[in-house]
């Protein structure tokens, strides 16, 4: 301390920059430079400190008097912070014999961009977590509940998702302090709540302190959140369209709403509207295809006027629900009348695949009034193709038309470019249809043979697609399943029910491939009834024959 009492030092302690007191061990002020004189007016020489400066200085004066800070030490991590008059400081201790040096220093600025560095750690830590759990459903009315409960959580005391009116009544979820979200549908006006007709419509959001509190009608200002102190609203920006509204409120006696913010409520609502529109987007797609997707799907399977008739499908993508193998099931209105099944194959695979079996089987239940002329339907059906001017898009295709007549049931094949059907006899042996004919979509002229096959009672006629021939796998990985692998395999069948031979030849298949890529596979078994008819129950259900 003498050191800094000296003379020739005088005039660079007045003039450091830095505010220094020296104080000894009973708390009075033996010294004080220009700059602590400054900072703190009444820190003159033999004052004391606990009179001239905060008391938090005070305290710290006596906590650096301890056996921690000895004789000519720096003030390593002692350190003290706070408050004198509108700034910062912070105070740090040199000990010399029984006095210590504080050196004071304005900390103002460091700390109020430490305080705004760690508010912004914090938001992006909140946008980060916000976006994951948007993100994580496809679903707009999860979306918006989440959407309202972390609104709720980390930016106000209330929030409210509005959504545009569906049928002149808007979705809405709330959600208060207890973070439980309502969901509800209002017929409300939106012109009753400052900016919100402005934010559906997608517009600049109005500044907070331009909307008036008290102005919110009683949709908005739930019981139990009391007196409404302030309200944001912004607009939920979608994808070119926007997606709804978020309200926020707080409760009187807080303060409002800052510049800061309602900014960061604006980067909050950017990301809930892009994920609400994406999940609307989704919603709306998913419904469009669901409506498409009923049209292309195979029929349900059912028995044509007592005859048994058992299906498989499967498509080769494993989420796919539709391939480019198809079958369609056209029961006579006429009991005594032909019924006709198709299975067929269309060129390729996918979505383009399935689109085109859509077009051939609406154009092949146009021709059922021509169904007695097989190679009429099939030159019809041609010409529709090659208008297309496509000629890699071809089908092949079995038309059956059978008739039950009794317990047996005569069956006339014709074959378009696909596999003749095999008919396993209740004995046990394999039949193959003697029925050929030319691929359909791909030449100018079309022929074909039609084939009649009648079935005893308890004999089933098989129709399949390559999908089942031509799977590839086995011990091997790369063998072909093959028809005569499958007439082995149908031989083992006799007098089994339709829909036991339709599933056995699936599986058979699907185990060949042993997980792997295959085509599309469809299989149809047609079995002649193997008992009387008991017209006392209809007659028409699976089974409802004598033995």
């Amino acid at each position: 301390m003498s050191g800094l009492g000296q003379d020739g030092a005088g005039a660079l302690w007045r003039g450091s920059p830095h505010p220094v007191l020296v104080v000894d061990a009973a708390g009075l002020i033996i010294r004080a430079n220009d700059a602590a004189l400054r900072l703190l007016p009444a820190a003159h020489p033999g004052a004391s400190l606990a009179d001239a400066a905060p008391a938090w200085l005070s305290c710290a004066h006596t906590r650096a008097l301890g056996p921690v800070l000895v004789s000519g030490s720096a003030a390593g991590d002692l350190r003290e912070r706070g408050p004198v008059g509108p700034a910062t400081v912070e105070a740090r201790p040199v000990r010399e014999g029984d006095a210590i040096a504080w050196w004071l220093d304005d900390v103002t600025d460091l700390e109020r961009a430490t305080r705004a560095l760690r508010l912004e750690r914090e938001r992006t830590a909140f946008l980060d977590t916000a976006s994951g759990e948007l993100l994580s459903s496809l679903n707009l009315d999860r979306c918006m509940e989440v959407t309202a409960r972390l609104a709720a959580r980390h930016l106000a005391d209330a929030a409210l998702v509005i959504l545009p009116p569906y049928r002149r009544r808007h979705p809405i979820a709330y959600c208060g302090q207890d973070g439980v979200v309502i969901r509800e549908e209002l017929a409300v006006d939106p012109e009753g709540v400052p900016g919100l007709a402005e934010a559906l419509q997608g517009y600049p959001p109005l500044p907070s302190r331009w909307i008036d509190p008290a102005t919110a009608p009683d949709w908005l200002a739930r019981d139990g959140l009391g007196e409404i102190g302030s309200m944001v609203v912004s607009a939920l920006p979608g994808h070119g369209v926007p997606a709804g509204a978020l309200v926020l409120l707080r409760r009187g006696g807080q303060a409002g709403f800052s510049e800061g913010e309602e900014v960061f409520a604006r980067l909050f609502a950017a990301r809930a509207g892009a994920a609400m529109s994406a999940a609307r987007l989704y919603a709306e797609q998913a419904a469009i295809t669901e409506t498409l997707m009923r049209e292309l799907l195979p029929p349900r399977v059912r028995n044509l006027h007592g005859v048994e008739v058992a299906a498989r499908y499967r498509p080769s993508e494993q989420t796919a629900r539709v391939g480019g193998d198809f079958y369609d099931l056209h029961a006579h209105a006429d009991p005594g009348g032909e019924s006709l099944v198709v299975l067929g194959d269309v060129a390729g695979k996918g979505l383009e695949a399935a689109v085109l079996t859509g077009k051939i089987r609406h154009t092949l239940h146009a021709l059922l009034p021509q169904a007695d002329d097989h190679q009429r339907v099939l030159e019809l059906l041609n010409g529709v193709l090659l208008t297309g001017g496509d000629r890699t898009r071809f089908v092949t295709l079995v038309l059956a038309s059978l008739l039950r007549v009794g317990n047996r049931v005569r069956l006339r094949l014709t074959s378009a470019g696909h596999a003749p059907p095999l008919v396993v006899r209740a004995d046990g042996r394999v039949e193959e249809a003697r029925t050929r004919g030319t691929i359909i979509g791909m030449l100018e002229r079309v022929t074909s043979v039609t084939d009649t096959v009648l079935l005893e009672p308890g004999e089933t006629c098989l129709f399949y697609t390559d999908g089942i021939s031509e799977a590839r796998g086995g011990p091997l990985g790369d063998e072909m399943y093959g028809d005569e692998r499958l007439k082995e395999e149908l031989r083992q069948c006799g007098g089994m029910p339709p829909e036991a031979i339709a599933e056995r030849v699936e599986m058979l298949a699907s185990q060949w491939v042993r997980g792997g890529d295959h085509d599309d596979m469809a299989v149809i078994a047609i079995t002649a009834p193997r008992g009387a008819h008991l017209s006392a129950v209809g007659g028409n259900g699976r089974g409802r024959f004598t033995a």
